[in-house]
């Protein structure tokens, strides 16, 4: 166990959060494979040493496959909002269609090839897969992304104790939301 993920387990208590015990190494597996995703270290062992439930947290033992559903796919949905509604459509993507009906349809397409970001608490969200450790925790609401913590325990520290973010390293990117995190729709993704 990292002590980054010790830490932010121990904090979270601290903060009063209802932790169950956390996910056996079979049912981490059964997650992933019912939902064709692979949390990034940093998130299963965070889930493997404690299970946080109530608002806003995914209850990946319990939760109703709509809610797993509907969590898993906001932050596509709410950049499709702001192509629809906002006027978001990176440089990048080209000329942007006139219709917003045929604007989302492209942005969809592009958007698939994003990854799916994990959920972790409310709009934060952490990176899928084999990414490094420490893994940056993302506030995602519509095309606004920005990192909310440089690890677990920052993010911990800062959601449920009050401590504000320090000045942090520069995180290893994740594809395209980094991009959004560092200028939202004017930057080239």
């Amino acid at each position: 166990m990292t002590d980054v993920v010790r830490r932010a387990v121990d904090a979270l208590r601290e903060a009063g959060a209802r932790c169950e015990p956390g996910l056996s190494d079979a049912e981490l597996a059964r997650v992933q494979a019912r939902w064709g995703l692979e949390f990034c270290a940093d998130h299963a062992e965070f889930l493997q040493r404690a299970l946080p439930v109530g608002p806003g947290w995914v209850d990946w033992r319990g939760d109703a496959d709509g809610v797993v559903r509907e969590r898993l796919a906001m932050p596509v949905a709410g950049l499709l909002y702001d192509v629809s509604h906002n006027g978001f459509w990176p440089r990048s993507w080209g000329p942007r269609p006139e219709d917003s009906g045929e604007a989302e349809e492209r942005a969809a397409v592009r958007l698939a090839a994003w990854p799916v970001l994990v959920p972790l608490y409310g709009h934060r969200y952490l990176p899928p897969g084999r990414y490094p450790s420490p893994a940056p925790v993302l506030s995602v609401v519509q095309s606004d992304v920005i990192h909310y913590g440089r690890d677990l325990l920052a993010w911990v520290e800062r959601e449920f104790l009050g401590v504000p973010l320090p000045e942090q390293p520069a995180a290893p990117e994740v594809p395209f939301w980094s991009r959004l995190a560092g200028g939202s729709a004017v930057c080239d993704l």
